[in-house]
């Protein structure tokens, strides 16, 4: 009889839609002493695909557990992952001057609200250096020029695999990543903007948002990827404004709305409820 305390896992698995698939896997789980707590699927009928997320927990070892299910996903031709439910990714934040977004992240990863371990940050200016040493998090100030650009993005990796980064967060980091150092990242990098792309681009966009009298203000997150600010999106949010509200409400509102969607963008991903299906995403919340 196993006594040992269970511990929780999270087992993630996509792979081409055939029948049976979660007969296959849970009865894996079922053979390994595995109780499962959550369940969440989609089978994408266009993409001929099928994604799961599963937490569940076991008082037994799991190598002979996650054997099996490498045999299965080779014989699927899946994606998989298998990890504790309570291991942390290490993240490394990347900001320029406008520090919302890298305030509210360090906040909820201190209060325990986002499932992150937040490694280090990296800046393009010196001007969040205090606030995030506060929080005893090592802070890099790497500044960046067009002739300076492949050697601040080389700083940028040796500093990944320094701190064994496991995500990238750009909180309003406002450099264009190379379309080289967005392949490296796919998957592992997220990034925020105002939903008002592709309209109002460029400098102060709630201001040009205001001239034409918007009705909504909001944001985006979504992974990066050689696009500019169209990558795979994981999490939106919107806010209703009217005529009274002036170009510095809208900011105010814009800001907001930044850091909750940003947030839920890293919680999510964390917490292994994310799976890249081509140029979209599927989040099994």
């Amino acid at each position: 009889m196993n006594t040992a305390d269970p511990t929780s896992y999270i087992l993630r698995f996509d792979c081409p839609e055939r029948p049976g698939l979660v007969h296959s896997i849970t009865g894996i789980l079922l053979r390994h002493g595995g109780d499962i707590g959550e369940l969440k699927q989609f089978d994408d009928p266009r993409a001929g695909h099928f994604f799961l997320r599963i937490r569940f927990s076991t008082g037994d070892g799991v190598e002979a557990l996650r054997a099996e299910l490498e045999q299965l996903a080779v014989e699927l031709g899946a994606n998989w992952e298998l990890r504790e439910q309570g291991a942390r990714p290490r993240v490394l934040v990347m900001v320029s001057k406008f520090g919302h977004c890298l305030n509210d992240l360090l906040y909820r990863s201190r209060t325990g609200e986002l499932p992150v371990e937040i490694a280090t940050v990296v800046s393009n200016h010196p001007d969040h250096r205090q606030v995030v040493e506060w929080h005893g998090i090592p802070y890099f100030h790497v500044p960046v020029t067009a002739d300076t650009k492949p050697q601040a993005e080389a700083r940028l990796l040796e500093l990944v695999d320094r701190f064994e980064v496991d995500l990238v967060v750009l909180a309003r980091y406002m450099q264009i990543l190379s379309e080289d150092l967005s392949r490296r990242l796919t998957g592992r990098a997220i990034n925020i903007h105002h939903s008002f792309l592709p309209s109002f681009k460029g400098a102060k966009p709630y201001h040009q948002a205001y001239e034409r009298g918007v009705k909504t203000v909001g944001a985006t997150a979504h992974y990066v990827n050689d696009d500019l600010d169209e990558g795979p999106i994981i999490a939106q949010q919107v806010v209703d404004v009217d005529h009274t509200f002036g170009p510095d409400d809208l900011v105010a509102a814009g800001r907001d709305s930044e850091c909750k969607a940003l947030s839920d963008a890293v919680k999510w991903h964390c917490e292994g409820r994310v799976f890249l299906n081509d140029q979209r995403t599927v989040v099994l919340r």
